[in-house]
């Protein structure tokens, strides 16, 4: 970590101030696109308020094919709504950034003996099922997210999705997938927090109801 701070706080700094945005930050959000292999992060001055793109970082190696993780072993990339749990500076990845996967509607559609877990947004440059940005991508996400935390925030949103959820991508996969019944309707879930973000660009409120399907309240 210390080594971390040494070669990164600076430049990070020097990236919010080219933004006009205060460091540390009060509210980040990070938006991942499993087709496009890009991680999005999103920065507010203050809670509730429209958030600004700061940075896409590559993701740089992808396991699995369309659609959420239901089980351990699958190699999936999981697909929804989550929060940061878990900082860990000791991992076999560099560093690295925990998901609370499996979450609720997981529990229900997944495994029920075995959703699967430890899915983590790390460095290095292999995967199976997880999120990684390469050493160098993690060291600046990684303090950036401490230093949200260190600064107040409780929850840190990251929202995956098979690809963004608009124009030629979303169509496309959409008939790829025309045979499955059960695709479609998940990603039309998925779709209406999506449309949210991107009509006033606050992050949604997110609920999971009885049957596992996930509900918005703008904030």
């Amino acid at each position: 970590m210390r080594q971390a701070y040494t070669q990164k706080e600076q430049g990070i700094k020097e990236l919010f101030a080219g933004h006009k945005l205060s460091y540390p930050p009060k509210q980040i959000f990070l938006r991942v696109f499993k087709q496009e292999m890009l991680l999005e992060l999103w920065v507010a001055e203050t809670p509730g308020q429209a958030m600004a793109l700061l940075k896409e970082y590559p993701v740089c190696a992808s396991s699995g094919d369309p659609g959420p993780k239901r089980k351990r072993g699958d190699g999936q990339v999981p697909e929804g709504f989550y929060q940061i749990n878990h900082f860990n500076p000791h991992s076999n990845f560099h560093l690295s950034l925990g998901l609370d996967y499996p979450n609720r509607s997981d529990r229900l559609f997944g495994d029920r003996n075995d959703p699967g877990s430890a899915i983590y947004i790390h460095g290095d440059c292999v995967t199976i099922g997880c999120i990684p940005i390469t050493d160098e991508g993690i060291k600046e996400l990684y303090l950036i997210a401490l230093e949200a935390k260190a600064n107040g925030q409780q929850a840190i949103p990251v929202h995956l999705f098979p690809c963004r959820m608009n124009g030629t991508s979303y169509q496309a996969l959409l008939a790829e997938t025309r045979e499955s019944l059960k695709l479609p309707e998940f990603w039309a879930n998925l779709k209406q927090g999506y449309d949210i973000f991107e009509l006033n660009k606050i992050v949604p409120k997110v609920q999971v109801d009885r049957m596992g399907k996930y509900l918005f309240n703008q904030q």
